[in-house]
């Protein structure tokens, strides 16, 4: 019997700017296809750019990255279009790419297509007590050879964004502050933050695609920082983190590829 249905898929082409959302996407061996293929890194310190140090890069959600086409199994990934703050457009392809996006975040970035073998960000802590650190910034280690964070694959229930909505009726829980993958609506009656008792089993999407889920996804100070029209709300990231240990859905690698589509039944085994 199925657990639910997929409702949402989210692709980020290149990390930390806003991503794109699917109908459909194919997968590989580290997700969604395409998912984190690019990051920006600063010239200076050789460190990945990332919104989870806003003092250093406060403008970054405010570029969106889209494929110019659907990526492809077996063939190279297209070029990504990248929509500046000001509305313009430049494609990754571009030979003046790192020299008009460096010029708009203010700082010199080079642009990257593959993982170095010890990939860093920066990470800042806010003044938070329910957090691990306060008023730091820290490095923090990424996957060898990704531009993830921890893991490849972000699953996250609606049931879960609604309980922290009634936690917190002021706040808005949006998906777009999580970044998630995946956003799963469940058909069944479920406990608070269900996702949390989904580790260790695996996810079966559709006919084809299979997930293992591997551990809590804790969240950061993105989640508190405004986008669009979402206003900048530190008590976002807080509700998180006292009625859920600031965990907001799981993290999952995947079992065995093929293709996930909006729609596809989820199943828990």
């Amino acid at each position: 019997m199925a657990n639910g249905a997929i409702v949402s898929l989210w692709r980020y082409p290149l990390k930390s700017m806003q991503g794109e959302e699917l109908n459909a996407s194919h997968t590989n061996d580290r997700g969604l296809l395409g998912d984190r293929a690019l990051a920006l890194v600063d010239a200076e310190t050789g460190k990945v750019v990332s919104a989870k140090n806003p003092r250093k890069w406060p403008a970054v959600f405010d570029f969106r990255a889209a494929f110019t086409a659907s990526p492809e199994p077996g063939s190279p990934l297209p070029p990504v279009a990248v929509t500046l703050p000001d509305g313009s457009v430049i494609s990754s392809e571009d030979t003046h790419f790192a020299e008009v996006v460096s010029a708009a975040l203010g700082r010199r970035v080079m642009l990257a297509a593959a993982g170095s073998p010890q990939p860093t960000l920066e990470e800042y802590w806010p003044d938070m007590a329910e957090l691990a650190h306060q008023e730091t910034v820290t490095d923090e280690a990424m996957p060898a050879g990704t531009f993830f964070d921890l893991a490849s694959v972000h699953v996250l229930t609606t049931s879960t964004i609604n309980r922290l909505r009634e936690l917190y009726p002021r706040g808005r829980f949006e998906v777009r502050r999580f970044r998630p993958n995946i956003v799963v609506r469940v058909t069944e009656d479920v406990a608070e933050f269900v996702e949390n008792k989904w580790l260790g089993q695996q996810m079966r999407i559709g006919n084809e695609v299979v997930l293992d889920v591997t551990d809590y996804c804790p969240r950061c100070v993105m989640t508190t920082l405004p986008q669009g029209d979402l206003p900048k709300d530190s008590d976002i990231l807080r509700t998180a983190a006292r009625h859920n240990d600031v965990h907001v859905g799981v993290y999952a690698e995947m079992r065995r590829t093929g293709t996930i589509r909006r729609g596809d039944a989820v199943t828990l085994v």
